[in-house]
């Protein structure tokens, strides 16, 4: 038996999720596949290696016959039919319950980008988890009662775990850190696969940050090792796939495939792809750089291919499409700031509902309806698109990595505001919270990647803005330093110091750090 010991200190109703069984559960996932998660990763390392080398990535010519053979993924339990709205946020016990009545189909429980990787969110998070799972959460808080109501259809519970990188320092498995990713999923399937199913739902996963075929592969392995586990009917998990890597975006069929008895679908997820295509083309020449990110909208020509792909891989395959995120979220004291966020979110899920998407994300309880009604338009009764095929795309290897073509500069402003942008983020994750909202939107940590990324290949490659000036280190820190001081009054100064020194790290170090989360990990207390 693999031992494993809990590190982290006591929290709340800690015990009814670290019970021996339950970490006797999370010991035999280690045992059996951390050490092909470990290869893995070095994998990718190698893989960025050559697109630096070459500059391209290509569709894999050894795994042709899986794109051109027929099959087709399970199909879906009843409750993952119709996807049209999905609400995203962390498993915070307030969140838990507003998502679960927002009137949205699925609640994508964020365990990963929205969510800070301290052990008290770690575990708490899993505790609202069970209770959600059982219908007993509650809350009482500020002087208001939170709680299930009798009067909506409550969201199905989705979870998304860490990504393959991230570990956990609150647990020692086998005499190393825990894997963040089997860690997460591991309590929440030990603890309510069963208490699901008896519902009348099922253990279902949101996948991030993938980037090859072999990684899908690993997390097939680790279902089926899970389900036999506990007894469980193989078959029973099912997964949706954030193709939010450009890497990925190339397997998105052996993707499915090796996933093919437990996939649901594949979704866009706009800033870690951005994020994605900076990281591998970083230093391939000034062909891959890109112009404010606020300038890069999904009808961007490399955008377009890849959602276009992606819509016509997933129905294909018998899978569903699910869009990207709407970031925007209300605000009471600002009606015509509100209103044009309405108007920019009705446009976006317009696009994708005609596009061939089955549903898409919102960040705010008050944005559902307005996702509904663009997705109502097209689906009428129908629960999906899962009939549009859309035979008549076709997209190769340029058209996903024609940057180039992107309109849009480098510009002072779009510098300064990935810089304010990046430091409040960075802020708020290490003061504990993972979905912040900062100007009218609701950011998680792919927007700090795409933030510092940005800022690192505009200084590695010479990026000049539009006012002549070129990004420098120099001008980075001159900019740092008028953030900082902005910021002084708003941010408690033991979190904006460690900020705008994460920043600093992460977006003018000569090695490019992989994720910005991995050195915020050891700088959260």
């Amino acid at each position: 038996m693999v031992q494993v010991q809990v590190l982290g200190g006591s929290v709340e109703r800690g015990d009814e999720i670290l019970t021996p069984e339950a970490l006797e559960f999370l010991g035999g996932l280690h045992d059996a596949f951390a050490a092909r998660r470990d290869e893995l990763m070095k994998a990718r390392g190698k893989r960025r290696d050559e697109a630096k080398r070459t500059g391209k990535l290509d569709f894999l010519p050894e795994t042709r016959e899986v794109r051109e053979s027929e099959w087709k993924v399970a199909e879906a339990p009843a409750d993952l039919r119709d996807r049209r709205v999905e609400i995203t946020g962390p498993t915070d016990r307030k969140m838990t319950i507003n998502a679960l009545n927002s009137g949205a189909k699925v609640w994508l429980a964020d365990l990963e980008d929205a969510n800070t990787p301290h052990w008290a969110n770690v575990v708490s998070g899993q505790v609202n988890l069970r209770d959600a799972v059982r219908g007993t959460i509650s809350l009482e808080s500020g002087g208001k009662s939170y709680q299930l109501r009798d009067d909506v259809e409550h969201a199905t519970i989705v979870v998304r775990p860490r990504g393959w990188h991230l570990d956990e320092r609150g647990l020692e498995i086998g005499g190393r850190q825990g894997v963040g990713a089997l860690v997460d999923f591991g309590l929440h399937f030990f603890h309510n696969a069963k208490a699901l199913l008896e519902k009348g739902s099922g253990p279902y996963f949101y996948l991030p940050k993938m980037e090859s075929h072999l990684e899908a592969r690993l997390w097939n392995d680790v279902f089926t090792h899970a389900e036999k586990t506990l007894g469980i009917d193989h078959g029973t998990v099912r997964a949706t796939v954030l193709i939010e890597t450009i890497p990925a975006a190339f397997e998105m069929e052996e993707i499915l495939y090796e996933l093919r008895e437990h996939a649901s679908g594949l979704n866009a997820g706009r800033w870690d792809y951005l994020f994605s295509v900076i990281k591998f083309f970083r230093d391939a020449g000034e062909k891959f750089v890109l112009p404010d990110r606020n300038s890069i909208t999904m009808t961007a020509p490399f955008m377009r291919a890849y959602t276009e792909l992606l819509v016509r891989t997933c129905h294909k395959r018998g899978a569903f499409a699910i869009g990207g995120m709407a970031a925007f979220i209300p605000n009471r004291n600002d009606p015509e700031a509100t209103a044009k966020a309405f108007d920019k979110v009705r446009a976006d899920k317009s696009r994708e509902a005609g596009d061939g998407f089955d549903g898409s994300w919102v960040a705010h309880p008050g944005m559902v309806d307005i996702c509904r009604e663009e997705f109502d338009k097209v689906l009428g009764d129908k629960p999906n698109q899962l009939d549009r095929t859309r035979d008549e795309v076709s997209v190769t290897a340029e058209q996903l990595l024609d940057v180039a073509s992107t309109e849009g500069g480098a510009t002072a402003a779009g510098l300064r505001g990935a810089v304010d942008v990046g430091v409040r983020y960075i802020a708020s994750w290490l003061s504990g919270n993972g979905a912040a909202a900062i100007h009218n939107l609701m950011e998680d940590a792919a927007t700090a990647e795409i933030s510092r990324s940005q800022v690192w290949q505009w200084v590695h490659n010479g990026t000049e803005l539009d006012t002549g000036e070129k990004v420098t280190g120099e001008l980075v820190r001159k900019v740092l330093d008028e953030v900082r001081a902005e910021l002084a009054q708003a941010i408690p100064a033991e979190y904006l110091g460690e900020a705008v020194a994460l920043f600093e790290q992460v977006a003018l170090a000569e090695d490019f750090e992989d994720f910005l989360t991995l050195p915020a990990y050891e700088r959260i207390k």
